[in-house]
């Protein structure tokens, strides 16, 4: 958009083209004689429904999609906040206007990362991954068996874990299930970096650590709301509460206190394949497709979805490059060259196919 604002400004003629599978497109912008490239968008990506993803998933896409939220509501957004906390003097006031509960969805996150869940040590990391693994895919799944019990039924009579929605089981943490450690080695490295703190590939150390980690016992709580769906969540006005809020901006830590400190927010690239990044998204995806019985994902798939990557095709990208330069030439000759330049090559090529008769010359207005 920045390159087609600059051509529009200098009258330059744009030729923009690529592919996508299969489907190509080939766009050429003359300034004042054509639409700009930014006179147009593509239309928005399909999302996948907020509680799709939260409570009833029944495609490897969704998991893998609920890992790629995992990964930024985990390593990358708290410790933006927690910086801006740290360096932004209008942090507070900017976040206390946000819509719904988002400030106070900010402020909890705040508060986790530095208070009950920062991080001093290595052994600190694995002990968060290790309850952090408990709550999503053993607490929260027997939480939402609790809400919708595998045999409870809709008010029509249905079966509710029925059609797209399958009926989830909570998994048992194992060491010696190769997926449970590839998680905890994988989330605790990650969420160490955030704290800038050295991690480590020792297997054997994580499952010695491991041993020591007291988990905390969790019983299914009735009042709790899960919706069921987005209509749902946009019906219910979700309030803030204000007590919490409140208890949240006295007991944050002061900034005098948080003048040395400072985290580090992870941007996601899948392409390097030593920084834990797939290993988390892989092993946090499969674990919770487990938990609804979806089939699993090998590496090469899951970064071909997570990273929505679409494998080019040779012939797709060869018809949209001829296609681009049949325009270039048109731009570079201009149209009545070109007509000749086409007709004599096409009086040339028509005999090889079996026609005999000349084109004949176009017309200009």
């Amino acid at each position: 958009m920045y390159i087609d604002r600059r051509c529009v400004y200098y009258r330059k003629p744009l030729l923009e083209s690529g592919t996508l599978g299969t489907k190509g497109n080939v766009q050429v912008v003359i300034p004042f004689l054509t639409e700009s490239y930014s006179s147009s968008q593509d239309p928005p990506e399909k999302s996948i429904p907020i509680c799709t993803l939260k409570n009833f998933p029944n495609a490897i896409e969704h998991t893998l999609q609920w890992a790629r939220d995992e990964f930024e509501g985990l390593f990358k957004q708290p410790a933006e906040n927690v910086n801006q906390y740290i360096q932004d003097s209008k942090f507070m006031e900017r976040t206390l206007k946000l819509p719904g509960a988002q400030p106070l969805e900010v402020l909890e996150a705040a508060f986790k990362s530095l208070v009950t869940e920062r991080s001093k040590s290595w052994e600190d990391c694995v002990t968060w991954a290790r309850n952090h693994w408990q709550i999503q895919y053993n607490n929260n799944i027997r939480q939402l068996l609790h809400n919708f019990p595998p045999d409870q039924v809709t008010t029509s009579g249905t079966p509710f874990w029925s059609g797209p929605k399958r009926c989830p089981h909570p998994l048992e943490f194992d060491t010696m299930n190769t997926l449970h450690m590839d998680y905890i080695v994988a989330a605790a490295n990650l969420f160490a970096q955030t704290y800038g703190i050295k991690g480590s590939r020792d297997r054997a150390h994580v499952v010695d650590i491991l041993k020591g980690v007291k988990v905390p016992t969790f019983t299914p709580k009735s009042g709790v709301k899960i919706h069921v769906s987005d209509q749902d969540l946009q019906n219910s006005n979700a309030s803030l509460d204000d007590s919490r809020l409140e208890e949240l901006k006295t007991t944050l830590p002061s900034l005098e206190a948080l003048s040395t400190f400072r985290m580090y927010p992870i941007e996601f690239e899948k392409d390097d394949d030593t920084n834990f990044h797939m290993d988390f998204i892989v092993a946090a995806s499969n674990l919770r497709a487990e938990n609804y019985d979806i089939p699993p994902a090998d590496r090469h798939k899951s970064k071909l979805i997570a990273g929505k990557i679409i494998p080019a095709i040779a012939t797709a990208t060869a018809a949209v490059v001829g296609l681009v330069c049949l325009e270039l030439y048109k731009v570079a000759f201009g149209h009545t060259k070109l007509d000749s330049f086409k007709n004599g090559f096409m009086n040339l090529a028509l005999p090889f196919f079996g026609f005999s008769e000349p084109i004949a010359a176009p017309k200009h207005t």
